[in-house]
């Protein structure tokens, strides 16, 4: 059986991982228009219209951007949301 400070110690590291400051990060595939990836941004993320035509631009010419950073919490659903609109997005460290 763990010590107290152990577990402890465990559950402090577990509460600064999930603290942590993520990325979602946004990839590029060859299915979804600028104009979808656009709308999604904007809805999603909170983009304003000029921001999301910029990540939209960087994922065609890069492959991928990050298009939010935040807690894994924070950023969960918005990943999920995304990848429900059909768009290839991961969190990333």
């Amino acid at each position: 059986m763990k010590s107290p400070e152990i577990i402890e110690e465990e559950v402090i590291e577990i509460i600064l991982k999930e603290e942590a400051v993520k990325a979602l990060v946004l990839y590029n595939d060859d299915v979804n228009t600028f104009d979808w990836v656009i709308q999604c941004l904007v809805k999603v993320c909170g983009h304003n219209s000029l921001q999301a035509e910029q990540c939209a631009f960087i994922v065609h010419n890069n492959g991928k951007c990050v298009v939010k950073n935040g807690t894994f919490n924070k950023l969960k659903p918005l990943c999920e949301s995304l990848l429900e609109k059909g768009l290839n997005a991961k969190i990333e460290k």
